[in-house]
């Protein structure tokens, strides 16, 4: 995979790339929208093309593989054929979801034991396991597996965690590389830095990691409860120590003010479930500030939900129509918002890079943090 660096802030650690992928170009700093189950929830695929601008998505290896499961997706040729979405796919190897379902799985060498939350049936993870899911799922961008410390995390659940992590990264490559993908096309595995919030143990892991000459890296085990000062120290860490000639991709991240700031730091990829799931719960992100559409003040609003953005959606609807929707629970309503909150994520990363390009990223990122990160 092919990344190259276009231009880079002159007052910050923020750059510009491209990389390509078999299903097309991804044009970085990039944001993700959040496909677990193979769809991004509301959202049809027409309009996160369209009214959203987006150029990769992300799918999910543990959820995917328990509904609808693997014999339907191999059959109709994989996920690009299976969901209709013909541009770039990344899949998190469910590495989170180990995290997550703490209270129904057990962590051993060999890998993860766990109950499904759907039907309690006990599976089994290993590395070699999943990276075979994953060829089936057929990602352009498959993770390896890892293990998501939680946070706050002791020192030395922390380090064994990450020594496990990379212990099952050579496995992960290792049968990678002594396998064919299972389509025409070829898969790009990305290692994950952990460590939790120790410096010695971030350096360690992405050390390592870089060691490994991936086509690209990824960085876990952040945004699970840590103050966001942590959050941009370990990444200004990590960034420091992960090759500049690989696509960075920072795990779970987050606010529009997070993705700024990380972006600053030399952070090419992001994804979130924030922007649908605040949007169903009637929370919008403009780019003149965050929004509670339920509040009674946008009742008789009938301005559009955001001029400052060019799609359809967030340009002919009210903010009183959207309103009269989330409040009587129509799904228009959640529809509606999911798609204006992922074009406004789109139009910030987009912005973004064209301030790189143009070398004024910094002063930019100054001005419009506070903006729109006020309450309106």
């Amino acid at each position: 995979m092919r990344f190259n660096v276009i231009a880079n802030d002159p007052g910050t650690k923020a750059r510009a790339g491209i990389f390509e992928t078999a299903h097309g170009k991804v044009e970085t700093p990039i944001f993700m929208p959040v496909g677990t189950a193979g769809t991004v929830k509301a959202v049809h695929q027409r309009e996160l093309v369209n009214d959203i601008k987006a150029q990769i998505i992300l799918g999910n290896t543990y959820h995917l593989y328990l509904r609808p499961g693997l014999d339907l997706i191999e059959k109709a040729g994989g996920l690009h054929k299976f969901n209709g979405w013909s541009r770039p796919i990344l899949t998190d190897s469910g590495g989170y979801q180990v995290y997550s379902l703490a209270d129904v799985r057990k962590i051993k060498e060999d890998g993860v034991k766990f109950q499904s939350h759907i039907d309690g049936s006990k599976h089994l993870f290993t590395p070699e396991r999943v990276m075979d899911i994953q060829r089936i799922i057929g990602a352009d961008i498959i993770m390896a597996f890892d293990e998501c410390t939680p946070y706050p995390c002791d020192y030395k659940y922390a380090k064994n965690s990450m020594e496990l992590t990379h212990r099952w990264l050579k496995r992960c490559c290792d049968h990678v590389d002594s396998t064919i993908p299972k389509y025409d096309y070829e898969q790009h595995l990305f290692p994950i830095v952990q460590g939790s919030t120790y410096k010695d143990l971030r350096t360690s892991s992405a050390e390592t990691i870089a060691s490994y000459n991936r086509s690209g890296n990824a960085i876990g085990g952040l945004s699970v409860g840590e103050p966001a000062e942590e959050m941009y120290a370990m990444t200004d860490l990590v960034c420091e120590i992960l090759p500049k000639d690989k696509p960075r991709y920072l795990m779970g991240v987050g606010t529009p003010e997070n993705i700024l700031e990380c972006i600053a730091l030399g952070v090419d990829m992001f994804d979130c479930v924030m922007p649908t799931r605040n949007a169903r719960n009637g929370m919008l992100f403009t780019t003149e500030g965050i929004i509670n559409i339920r509040n009674e003040k946008w009742k008789e609003d009938l301005s559009c939900i955001d001029s400052g953005l060019e799609n359809e959606i967030s340009t002919f609807y009210s903010k009183a129509y959207l309103r009269h929707l989330i409040i009587s629970k129509e799904i228009l309503g959640a529809q509606i918002a999911s798609i204006h909150n992922l074009a406004f994520y789109l139009w910030l990363v987009k912005a973004a890079r064209q301030q790189i390009i143009n070398g004024s990223f910094d002063n930019w990122k100054r001005a419009i943090v506070g903006k729109i990160s006020r309450r309106l």
